[in-house]
C-alpha cells in the first residue's frame, strides 16, 4: 500500500492510535440494536461487518506484536468474531490491542504482515489511519457523530496523502475530485473514495 522507504521508517512519538481507539469505540456504542445491520459506505459492508473488521484487526496487534506470522496465526481471527456481544467483543479486543502497544519499545519491533516485514512503528500508523477513516464509516452508518476529531484527521490525511493512488489495491474506490478550498476531512475521505456529507 505504502512505499517501501515507509516500511523502514524510524520510530517516532505522536501517533494518536489511542485517539483513534476511544473515536471508534465512542460511536459502537452509540449503535442501536436496529442498526447492526444497517449499510456503511464500505460496500457490502453492514455496520456489524465493519466493527467485526475492526475488532478483527485489533485481535491481531498482540500476536504480531510478539512476532507470529500470518501463517502461524492462520484463520483464528476470520469469519465472525464478535459473537452473541459485538460491543464487548470490540472493547476486549481493544483492551487487549491498546496494552500490547503501550509495552516499551513496541514500535521498534519488526512485524511479520502479508506483504512485507516492517517496522511496528508503520503498523501502528496504518491501523491508526484505518481506524480513522472506518470511523467515519460507522458514524455514517448509524448516523451519528460524521465530525471526526481534527487531529486524527490529520494525522490520517497525512498518512494516505503518502500511500498515493489506493484503489489499485482493491480496498478502496477512486479518489474523488475536491474543491481547492476543501476542509481536511473532506480531502482525507476523497482520497479513499468517500464523499463528506457532514
Amino acid at each position: 500500500m505504502a512505499q517501501r522507504r515507509q516500511h523502514q521508517r524510524a520510530a517516532r512519538t505522536g501517533t494518536p492510535y489511542t485517539e483513534a481507539l476511544d473515536a471508534f469505540d465512542e460511536r459502537v456504542r452509540l449503535i442501536t440494536p436496529d442498526q447492526w445491520d444497517s449499510p456503511t459506505p464500505c460496500a457490502d459492508w453492514s455496520v456489524r461487518d465493519l466493527v467485526n473488521h475492526l475488532t478483527g484487526e485489533q485481535l491481531w496487534v498482540p500476536e504480531l506484536l510478539m512476532g507470529a506470522t500470518i501463517a502461524e496465526v492462520g484463520g483464528r481471527f476470520d469469519g465472525d468474531v464478535l459473537g452473541a456481544d459485538p460491543v464487548a467483543a470490540w472493547a476486549d479486543a481493544a483492551t487487549a490491542a491498546r496494552e500490547a502497544w503501550a509495552v516499551p519499545g513496541a514500535t521498534e519491533l519488526t512485524v511479520h504482515l502479508s506483504f512485507a516485514d516492517v517496522s511496528g512503528q508503520y503498523y501502528l500508523d496504518q491501523l491508526t489511519t484505518d481506524l480513522v477513516v472506518h470511523t467515519w464509516d460507522l458514524a455514517e452508518g448509524i448516523g451519528r457523530r460524521t465530525r471526526l476529531p481534527a487531529g486524527l484527521v490529520d494525522f490520517a490525511l497525512g498518512e494516505i496523502t503518502g500511500y498515493g493512488d489506493l484503489s489499485g489495491s482493491g480496498l478502496f474506490d477512486p479518489p474523488l475530485p475536491v474543491a481547492d478550498d476543501a476542509g481536511p476531512q473532506t480531502r482525507l475521505l476523497a482520497l479513499t473514495g468517500r464523499r463528506d456529507g457532514g
